[in-house]
């Protein structure tokens, strides 16, 4: 198998179901994160994540290979009210935000993650927003390097408690 050159570009509502099912198999898959058992309604946002794009300045992108296969996805917000965390986050003004980053394991190691992180940026960039929020958890910390390069801060006060689980806050100064 040769290495496909990957492009982002935001999805066509016909790939939603297919996007969904990419993320709750990768989220499923996370060692410590809870499974669709513990979570079913997270699950039902993951396998239904094309509904996200109905609201205003929210946009679901893909990395898409030179021969059409979805190899990772993320879900743009440009307007933090919609973000849909608990916290501060939503009240955040002047702010992005991305959640549900989501690379295929197959094309891991490919920095897709980092392609769909950067076009987060540079969305937020180009509506002249002043910061990016995010959120991790433990069983995510693989990406927190990436996004620690790429000039991310941890923000505690970003922070939440979702049951059992702690939820960390990054920040991005553009």
């Amino acid at each position: 198998m040769t290495d496909q050159e990957y492009s982002i570009r935001e999805a066509k509502s016909d790939e939603f179901s297919k996007i969904g099912a990419l993320m709750v198999s990768v989220y499923s898959k996370l060692d410590g994160f809870p499974g669709p058992k513990e979570s079913p309604e997270y699950y039902d946002k993951l396998k239904n994540v094309g509904n996200l794009t109905k609201d205003p300045k929210v946009k679901l992108l893909v990395a898409v290979s030179s021969n059409g296969s979805i190899g990772g996805t993320v879900v743009y917000f440009g307007d933090m009210t919609y973000y849909g965390s608990e916290g501060i986050a939503t009240k955040e003004k002047k702010a992005a935000g991305f959640r549900l980053l989501a690379v295929d394991p197959k094309t891991r190691g490919k920095g897709l993650g980092k392609l769909l992180t950067k076009a987060c940026i540079d969305l937020a960039l180009s509506e002249k927003q002043e910061q990016v929020v995010i959120h991790s958890t433990k069983a995510m910390q693989i990406a927190w390097s990436m996004y620690e390069k790429l000039g991310f801060q941890r923000s505690e006060d970003l922070d939440f408690q979702k049951g059992k689980l702690t939820v960390y806050g990054f920040r991005l100064l553009l």
